[in-house]
């Protein structure tokens, strides 16, 4: 049986080319970066040549970029970071969205237990934030706004830019939780007024275990690990040297054949979405043009998304039902009820997130079978009405 891989939204494989500039540094460049000696340098160097890389793809100065270990502790230090450093100065309200990643939900929800304001904006049905509500939600205390790129469940792309421009009159400081997006749309931090950007390398064809944040130059933080000066003391510990240099590697790539890629999956993406919806009682979630070009989220009615997902498993399909970071919850999940889905609707979604080894072909096969596995459940799910089982 073969695999067909369309759960990229939680991790994808790391890319030949990425293994490859990465496995010199395990045997051959293999010194702490913060050593003096030769081979210690020797590995400062790829350190600093990553970060250049990292930055370039996104417009910032290398002296921006901070290496973490992932997209959840990079969301963690700029929330918590810039919220401890401002309180004092300014006020302790802060902004975000009901559809973020738990990365950011439980910081604010950390925040708020610990006598921080939290406003949280609504989202329309599609996902979407409206700049107007972020414009009437800021206080003179606001001190930090937070709001993803583009959702990792329903693939909807926020206005960045517009929302930022906003931010920027105020002069409050503006986070992007941007997992999804880093080397899958084009970002430019300056034009996009951003002040703090969270990436995480598994994301687009990278290792897992590393990531990292951009801060803008003058952006007030305090560090939430305490050590040495690795990362200008914000975050210390022995640099992931391999991890590092494979992100480098594979956010030069992914920018490099990003437009090419993106057309490629659109047009898988579309082809999915149509056969999906020929479904009877099959819905999209999600904006139907602002998304990533890798995001389909339907939900399903009268079956849970867990019996799909065991059905589809069956055949070799890997998808998933939402955030591979939520699934052991029982919860439905926060993003489809913040777009109004009720209950049981939101219990039978399902996400399939294409990449770069997909084909058409895959997507033909998930559509042949598709059809069979949904009537199957169905006519064994209590919730379907009698007259539809004929």
């Amino acid at each position: 049986m073969r695999t067909i891989y369309l759960d990229h939204a939680a991790t994808t494989a790391v890319d030949p080319r990425v293994l490859e500039a990465m496995l010199p540094v395990f045997t051959e460049v293999y010194g702490n970066a913060s050593s003096m000696h030769h081979v210690g340098q020797a590995a400062r160097k790829l350190v600093e040549e990553a970060r250049e890389k990292v930055a370039k793809a996104i417009g910032a100065a290398p002296g921006e970029i901070y290496f973490t270990s992932g997209g959840t502790e990079a969301d963690n230090l700029a929330v918590l970071g810039v919220a401890e450093a401002m309180a004092s100065r300014k006020g302790k309200h802060l902004i975000t969205t009901g559809i973020e990643h738990h990365a950011i939900f439980n910081s604010f929800a950390w925040l708020k237990e610990n006598g921080f304001e939290i406003s949280e904006l609504p989202v329309d049905q599609f996902g979407m934030v409206n700049p107007a509500d972020l414009e009437k939600a800021i206080r003179p205390d606001t001190i930090l706004v937070s709001i993803m790129h583009a959702n990792n469940e329903i693939g909807t792309i926020q206005p960045i830019a517009e929302l930022g421009l906003i931010c920027k009159a105020h002069k409050i400081t503006f986070h992007v939780d941007a997992v999804q997006t880093v080397g899958h749309l084009p970002i430019d931090v300056n034009a996009m007024n951003i002040d703090l950007l969270s990436m995480s390398a598994h994301k687009f064809y990278g290792p897992k275990g590393v990531g990292a944040l951009y801060l803008r130059r003058g952006v007030r933080i305090k560090p939430h690990l305490h050590g040495g000066e690795q990362e200008k003391g914000l975050r210390p510990g022995t640099e992931n040297v391999p991890g590092i240099v494979g992100l480098g590697r594979a956010i030069e790539i992914a920018v490099a054949e990003m437009a090419e890629e993106n057309a490629r999956e659109a047009a898988l993406r579309d082809q999915l979405i149509a056969g999906l919806l020929k479904i009877p009682d099959v819905r999209l979630n999600g904006h139907p043009t602002r998304r990533l070009s890798s995001n389909v989220n339907v939900s399903i009615a009268y079956i849970e998304g867990e019996s799909i997902l065991l059905s589809l498993d069956l055949q070799g399909i890997c998808a998933s039902s939402g955030s591979a970071c939520a699934s052991g919850s029982l919860e439905p999940s926060h993003v489809l009820l913040a777009i109004g889905l009720d209950h049981p609707t939101a219990h039978g979604s399902l996400r399939l997130t294409l990449g770069r080894e997909n084909t058409a072909e895959d997507v033909d096969f998930v559509l042949q079978v598709m059809p069979e596995i949904v009537q199957r459940l169905r006519k064994m799910s209590p919730i379907y009405p009698e007259n539809l089982r004929k």
